[in-house]
């Protein structure tokens, strides 16, 4: 039953959702390549479509918490819920969402008609059963629901929302997010099931499921649009390769054959620092340059004194090379005299355009393999002396988030890519231009074509990442790495010069197919989707209350738009007569952009009176009937979690509170693949919170600061307690995954005041939260064993140096635990009149677990066996290792995970990532180290 103060019927995402199964399959996503939509473009922190999926729904459907006449006790909600969750968890598989496989498009359908059934319940309609006549009701402008989203980045949320059969629309102020969002949502919608129209095509089939040609002859959904992508690209390379064939030459094997060239790698190059010396030094940060399929290859140094010059060759063995390698964050060493080199003079050297490129090795198509050649004259000159056509306009900013390169003399767009790769894309930008006129002779209207240009330039777009001084060569994979392997634009030292003409990596073709089967992939039986560009800010909402579900920028962790000019510079030059409205000056709009850039006097006031006046429209614009919700993630780049509040997280949150939201529910949901993680070197995110928000009612009471503590107090640690042992959040991502529930009570007052009537800030918020937080460990410790105590306080005290015995006998006899125990079990050590904390070494645990640990073996003892095998990869056997400790340990076992967790804290306030990094994967691998525990219990049982 409603009443005045839930004036609305809650949806499922203010409730309950399957949080394990949507995290699931949004870690995995990221390992999800061949037609995800995330291949057609580079975009930066794009959201896994899985957990998009899965919040529009939830956001969509009701909770029958509120439908007491259908479920009128607990056991029928929850009987439900349950239902509800299982349709969530299939529809978050993307296998599901493939048209083309058996059962997928029925498994959207039954998803579409709970969509339509919670629609007609709430308005007394009937609700219609034909799939078709679910989709015309989702998505008809009378009965309808529209989805928006102001900030459509990648096109993730937008097309989620076209997939369960609704409205979407998606904007953003920055033309190569909105180009990306156009090609998914809606460039391919007015053809689909038409047949391809280039010549090739008049008389084959479509392909099927796993790319087989379909017997039914059909041109089912985009596959004839994905058909004519690929013969046009082809048509594109043919043209290409007439223009400029000759300046990507072959070479020959050892065998006598002639072979494509699949990369060129190139070393950047500064005069030596010793005047006596005078060689130019090759800046390489590895000389091994192929690690595959059993024969590692190095590029191996040859100093030459009578030339003065270094050049290299192919061997087997890195025997003779001096250096791992020559360049670092520390500086450079000279291959020739031993002078070591500070960055600065480097950096000098390349501001004062001294800094050349020297080819290092060739990278050609062998037989199944890569074969590798040393540098010869002729490549190395072929590249040299080639002069483009044009370069294109545009200097990189001088204040940026996310570039890094200013300071080695790369201050132009232009200076990010060599002579020879300018020349390429000039190219291919040129052949574009000149293949519509035939496409459009092959019967195409002029519309049509304009959507092919467009894919194919989304290609080219591809191409410049993998094209560029920028990208690496990966010797684990014998493959060039584009330039954005993180959100950022940096300087590298030596580099990979794709062949746009090989068949390997990242040639012309394979950026085609890659924008093919994307387009092959999308949902074509949908609502109907439109993006256009617009400053969120300030745009026109769209009418009728739309549901808004949307990812904004995160405060300073990315700069969009410095970093999307590296692509707009490109698709400016293609497509500025295609798209006027978006290209339309010489760099991307950045004065409106919501960041905390340094390039605005004050970022912090700029993105929180920015994203506030954004929070106040969606107020005023969403609908009343759903929940608006927001993804957001922030990790402080410095300092520690000592209390203060992060300053992304704070400013957000004071713009959610002043825009007068109230955050009804919070779901910290992983984004990260476990792997990805633990190969990091430091601590990183796996999670985004999405804040589940309604407007905050006109008569809201107030509260004062000690209701609110007192409040907090009482409710939060049992969040903690879910977050922690029920969805296993990760210890480095607890800090802001608590974050909103804090916040849904502090957000649910109009005002939380100081005794003196002073309103208490966000930021004093979020230092309460963050104590609790502390308060919660600190509780938790005190459940521990003594010994376990005692290494703790020590820990606190001392870490693992040397204290005075004398102080470790009077913590030991606080702590009523004998000292001697903590010296014969191997937790302490003390000689003289010192002790300290033995250290993760020293805890190797034998073969037999059993014979050093049990059930009374410590926590602290566990934790620190089952910390060797993740720190020490060679010794340790990680998980398998960890679950033998535990097993041994039986029930005590859980004891181990908190403590992990607790180490993490005082580590991460502390700000010492390399410590708290260890504990971290610890936890997050909990839930796999208890179930290999437990199958190993299984078959000792046997």
């Amino acid at each position: 039953m409603l009443d005045s103060e839930q004036p609305y019927r809650r949806k499922l995402i203010e409730v309950s959702l399957p949080l394990n199964a949507i995290s699931n399959e949004s870690a995995r996503e990221k390992s999800l390549r061949h037609g995800h939509p995330s291949t057609l473009h580079t975009w930066w922190a794009r959201r896994p479509l899985a957990a998009c999926r899965a919040i529009l729904f939830a956001s969509l459907v009701d909770d029958p918490i509120d439908w007491s006449d259908e479920f009128p006790n607990e056991d029928d909600q929850i009987a439900e819920r349950k239902r509800l969750h299982q349709i969530i968890s299939d529809i978050s598989r993307w296998e599901n969402t493939d048209e083309r496989k058996p059962g997928a498009i029925e498994l959207m359908n039954s998803a579409r008609f709970e969509v339509a059934r919670s629609l007609a319940r709430s308005r007394g309609d009937v609700v219609p059963t034909e799939p078709e006549e679910v989709l015309k009701y989702l998505s008809d402008e009378e009965t309808g629901v529209t989805v928006y989203d102001p900030f459509s980045g990648g096109g993730s949320i937008p097309l989620e929302a076209q997939r369960l059969g609704l409205s979407a629309v998606g904007s953003d102020l920055n033309p190569i997010s909105v180009l990306i969002t156009k090609a998914t949502i809606e460039l391919p919608a007015s053809f689909t099931g038409d047949r391809p129209v280039n010549p090739s095509a008049r008389h084959r089939i479509t392909r099927g499921s796993k790319g087989r040609p379909s017997t039914d002859g059909i041109w089912r959904g985009y596959a004839g649009l994905a058909n004519d992508i690929r013969h046009y690209g082809l048509r594109v390379r043919q043209e290409a390769f007439n223009r400029m064939g000759h300046l990507y030459p072959t070479v020959t094997l050892d065998d006598g054959s002639d072979a494509n060239v699949v990369a060129w790698l190139w070393a950047n190059t500064v005069p030596c620092s010793n005047p006596a010396c005078g060689m130019n030094m090759p800046l390489i940060r590895n000389f091994q340059i192929s690690k595959r399929d059993g024969r590692p290859r190095w590029t191996t140094p040859i100093v030459d004194r009578e030339s003065n010059k270094v050049s290299f060759n192919i061997t087997n063995s890195n025997k003779g090379i001096k250096h791992e390698r020559t360049a670092g964050r520390d500086g450079a060493v000279c291959l020739a005299c031993e002078t070591s080199t500070k960055l600065e003079y480097v950096r000098n050297q390349a501001l004062e355009g001294n800094m050349r490129q020297q080819l290092i090795a060739i990278a050609a198509e062998g037989d199944r393999r890569r074969e590798f050649l040393s540098p010869n004259k002729y490549h190395e000159s072929v590249s040299l002396t080639v002069t483009p056509a044009r370069r294109p306009d545009g200097s990189l900013p001088r204040k940026a988030i996310s570039i890094r390169t200013r300071a080695y003399g790369l201050t132009e767009w232009h200076h990010l890519f060599t002579n020879r790769q300018l020349n390429s894309l000039c190219t291919f930008s040129d052949v574009l231009r000149d293949i519509v006129p035939e496409i459009i002779n092959d019967g195409a209207s002029p519309e049509y074509a304009k959507v092919i240009h467009t894919y194919l330039a989304l290609a080219v777009g591809r191409l410049a990442h993998a094209g560029s001084r920028l990208s690496m060569w990966v010797n684990a994979g014998d493959f060039v790495a584009g330039v954005f392997g993180r959100q950022a634009i940096g300087m590298v030292w030596d580099f990979a010069e794709s062949n746009p003409f090989s068949t390997k990596t990242q040639n012309w073709m394979a950026q085609i197919e890659w924008v093919a089967k994307v387009v092959e992939r999308l949902p074509s039986n949908v609502g109907p989707g439109f993006a256009f560009q617009a400053d969120a800010a300030n745009a026109e909402y769209v009418a009728n209350g739309p549901v808004i579900v949307t990812d904004p920028p995160y405060y300073d962790n990315i700069g969009y738009a410095d970093i999307s000019d590296f692509f707009y510079i490109w698709h400016n030059d293609m497509l500025r007569d295609v798209y006027p409205e978006l290209f339309v000056g010489r760099q991307t709009p950045k004065r409106d952009e919501i960041v905390a850039g340094p390039m605005f006097e004050n970022p912090k006031e700029h993105f929180e009176r920015l994203i506030e006046k954004v929070l106040s429209r969606i107020k005023s614009a969403c609908s009343t009937d759903f929940p608006s919700s927001v993804l957001y993630a922030y990790m402080q780049k410095k300092g520690g979690n000592n209390g203060s509040a992060p300053a992304g997280w704070e400013a957000f949150l004071t713009a959610v509170s002043n825009a007068g939201l109230r955050i009804v529910g919070t779901w910290p949901v992983r984004t990260e693949r476990k792997a990805k993680l633990n190969a990091l070197k430091g601590n990183m995110l796996a999670s985004s919170v999405v804040l589940v928000t309604r407007p905050r009612p006109e008569g809201a009471p107030s509260a004062s600061r000690r209701e609110f503590v007192d409040e907090l107090e009482v409710s939060l640690p049992s969040e903690l307690d879910r977050l922690t042992r029920e969805e296993n959040i990760a210890p480095v991502d607890l800090a802001q995954a608590a974050i909103g529930p804090g916040m849904k009570i502090y957000t649910k007052y109009s005002r939380v005041e100081t005794f003196a009537g002073e309103p208490v800030p966000v930021r004093d918020a979020l230092t309460e939260i963050n104590r609790v937080i502390g308060d919660y460990f600190l509780s938790e410790q005190g459940e521990l064993d003594s010994r376990t105590r005692f290494c703790i306080d020590w820990l606190k005290e001392h870490g693992f140096d040397e204290g005075l015995f004398g102080d470790a006998e009077v913590l030991a006899k606080a702590k009523d635990v004998p000292i001697g125990d903590l010296v014969s079990q191997g937790l302490l050590e003390a000689r003289r009149n010192v002790a300290r904390l033995l250290p993760i070494s020293a805890f190797q645990t034998p073969k037999n677990a059993d014979q050093c640990v049990g059930a009374n073996t410590s926590s602290w003892e566990g934790l620190m066996r089952v910390a060797f095998h993740f720190q020490y990869t060679e010794e340790g056997r990680g998980v398998e290792g960890a679950a033998d400790i535990i097993r041994e340990m039986g029930a005590k076992s859980d004891e181990v995970e908190r403590l992990a967790r607790i180490m993490f804290d005082h580590y991460d306030r502390k700000f010492q990532p390399s410590n708290s990094r260890v504990y971290n994967h610890i936890a997050d691998a909990w839930r796999d180290i208890r179930e290999q525990a437990r199958i190993g219990q299984q078959l000792s049982n046997v």
